[in-house]
């Protein structure tokens, strides 16, 4: 440890404690004098300092202490936290915030509340403004405050943003959301199929998840669903046939046929999600949230569930784990839980 004189950027209890660590805390004459030798000439000192105290109290009486708690909480106001996804460091954050606190000896959890609000960025508002004051309600410490932080930091970064690379996996079979470029199905619409794939996340399965604003809420809510290989949009296709408007029927089940394409025609690519186990769930979509997904059918005003099963259906030698939309009762076979699989992948 090099020994560091005191000029007045540095806190005196700071300074005090790392020079008493220099010299194993000894208490004699010898050891006074060395510490006051190392109080920058700049800083007048008044005369019978004997004891580390009276030196402490000296340092923070003189005005370069003031000065140096003001430049701190001038830091303090200004001070910005990035998050993580915009190439921030938390941890960073919080060891910089501890120790603004510090120097400007802002001790009360009510002030340093305030100053860790305004640190936050203007885009953190959608979510964290809602969310802020009521989880940090109740707390007596720094420490608390910094937990309570991070719980809403953690929350936050689970959210799912427009442009999130997302995968849907179908909950009771344990398979996600597929499909591939260019291979159709050979009945109905004979547009790009749609399937039950992998029991892990593959490239096949990845989505970009498309909302009007950039957080997506419970209460008010459309999306689209683009598949990242094929670039072309999940949705239900209505055809023109000798009996009117129909849509085109899955593959097993005469249920509704999901596919992809683009956005030309009679397709229909608007998906609405609810909370799967809890009724009139308010919020934001987040990672891990199980949900069931609805689409509406414009041609005859009926909402429609997607789900999948166990069935298999077969293109050549290949089979594929049906998906398709139904009107009937709700069940397991609906649930996809909706998660990111690369973190911050596909953000616009």
């Amino acid at each position: 440890m090099d020994l560091q004189k005191y000029n007045g950027n540095i806190h005196p209890d700071e300074w005090i404690n790392d020079i008493q660590a220099y010299f194993s805390i000894k208490q004699n004459g010898f050891i006074n004098f060395a510490i006051i030798s190392l109080v920058d000439s700049t800083i007048k000192l008044p005369t019978g300092i004997n004891n580390i105290e009276k030196l402490r109290n000296a340092l923070k009486e003189d005005i370069s202490f003031t000065i140096f708690k003001n430049t701190n909480k001038r830091k303090l106001q200004s001070l910005k936290y990035n998050p993580e996804r915009k190439g921030g460091d938390t941890s960073n954050f919080i060891l910089t915030f501890r120790k603004l606190c510090y120097n400007a000896e802002i001790n009360d959890v009510e002030e340093q509340k305030k100053y860790l609000y305004k640190s936050l960025p203007n885009d953190y508002f959608d979510y964290v403004s809602n969310e802020f004051f009521e989880k940090m309600k109740n707390l007596n410490s720094i420490d608390e405050l910094i937990k309570r932080f991070e719980e809403l930091v953690l929350e936050e970064s689970n959210l799912i943003r427009k442009g999130s690379i997302v995968a849907l996996k179908h909950v009771a079979t344990g398979k996600y959301l597929s499909s591939i470029k260019n291979l159709c199905y050979t009945t109905g619409s004979k547009f790009q199929l749609v399937f039950a794939g992998s029991p892990e996340p593959v490239p096949n399965s990845l989505w970009k998840a498309i909302f009007d604003d950039e957080l997506a809420t419970y209460t008010d809510n459309s999306m689209m669903l683009q598949h990242v290989k094929s670039e072309r949009f999940l949705g239900i296709y209505c055809v023109y046939n000798s009996y009117g408007y129909d849509y085109c029927k899955s593959p097993l089940n005469n249920y509704t046929e999901v596919g992809c394409r683009g956005n030309e025609g009679y397709f229909t690519r608007n998906w609405k999600f609810n909370h799967s186990k809890l009724k009139n769930h308010q919020g934001y979509l987040k990672s891990n949230d199980t949900i069931n997904l609805s689409i509406y059918r414009t041609q005859d005003g009926r909402v429609e569930f997607l789900r999948s099963h166990d069935i298999q259906f077969t293109i050549g030698n290949d089979s594929f784990q049906e998906v398709a939309c139904h009107n009937e009762r709700l069940g397991g076979n609906d649930e996809v839980c909706n998660f990111i699989c690369f973190i911050f992948i596909g953000f616009v």
